[in-house]
């Protein structure tokens, strides 16, 4: 038996009459005949009985019918929710943000929940360059990262360039300008990320990059234990603008410096040449729409 056949049977069953299930199936008796003869002969049982000018459902055949209407509604509901995820109604996000996530990003998640609720979501955090990785081994589709970083197999959607400001505790006197590296190096800093990646790595070859010396006392991946350290003065730090936004009611003094001495860039990247799920071109047309 196949799906056509067993809707076959669900209309001679409700209609009780070969002739009335024939015309709301569109089709002719003679075939639908045989369609019900080929049914009761591969189940060797009696389906249905005459009676009259009616058909009677059998015990046998009140049985098929009961899971002819399961194995129908499922059919259906399989083609609703195919076709749902192949436009992205459906399906699953899976999404890899750095460390120091967008600050936008809550809010450009709650308009793709708004446009696709029945979407699911799968957000992991990481250094920018293991997020390429989970990106290559198809752990995620997505991922949101800082550049700069070797992005030749990738697609990229370039969000934003945010500056970087030197941080410290508002028990220190607060400078009336704008800082430069090379008033900065001296002071004793504590980095955040990890030694060669990320945030950390481009502040390093912005000091390299003007021949600067640095005081750097440590680094910190935990943003949380980086900022309120600074805080309570165990050190200086140099953060991207997301942080300081995430940390605004820690009592720092922060000092913005020159874009043209270090700033970063962020950019959403996928796979060039792979498929993406309808879930993942949704969400890249959306970004798409706010930052382009």
């Amino acid at each position: 038996m196949d799906i056509r056949q067993l809707r076959y049977f669900i209309a001679i069953v409700e209609e009780k009459k070969i002739s009335a299930a024939a015309e709301r199936l569109h089709i002719s008796q003679p075939p639908l005949s045989q369609h019900l003869k080929t049914m009761e002969e591969e189940l060797g049982s009696k389906l249905v009985e005459r009676k009259g000018k009616f058909f009677k459902v059998t015990e046998a055949g009140k049985t098929l019918y009961k899971y002819a209407l399961q194995v129908v509604q499922l059919m259906e509901e399989a083609e609703v929710e195919v076709k749902d995820v192949g436009l992205g109604i459906h399906g699953r996000l899976t999404l890899g943000i750095n460390t120091f996530s967008v600050v936008e990003l809550p809010s450009l998640l709650h308009q793709f929940q708004q446009l696709y609720p029945k979407v699911t979501y799968k957000i992991q955090q990481n250094e920018s360059s293991y997020l390429c990785k989970l990106v290559r081994d198809r752990v995620v589709e997505l991922a949101i990262i800082r550049l700069p970083l070797v992005l030749d197999d990738f697609s990229v959607l370039h969000m934003s360039t945010e500056p970087f400001y030197f941080i410290q505790s508002n028990k220190n006197d607060r400078i009336e300008h704008e800082v430069t590296l090379a008033e900065i190096q001296n002071w004793p800093l504590l980095l955040p990320s990890t030694e060669g990646l990320g945030v950390h790595y481009s502040i390093l070859e912005a000091f390299s990059r003007y021949q600067y010396h640095t005081h750097i006392v440590g680094e910190c991946s935990d943003t949380t234990l980086l900022m309120n350290l600074v805080a309570t003065g165990f050190s200086s730090s140099i953060v991207p603008e997301t942080i300081l936004k995430q940390y605004e009611e820690l009592p720092l003094h922060a000092y913005k410096i020159p874009s043209e001495e270090i700033c970063t860039s962020v950019g959403l990247v996928w796979m060039k040449n792979h498929y993406l799920s309808k879930a993942a071109q949704n969400f890249v047309d959306l970004m798409r729409k706010h930052y382009c």
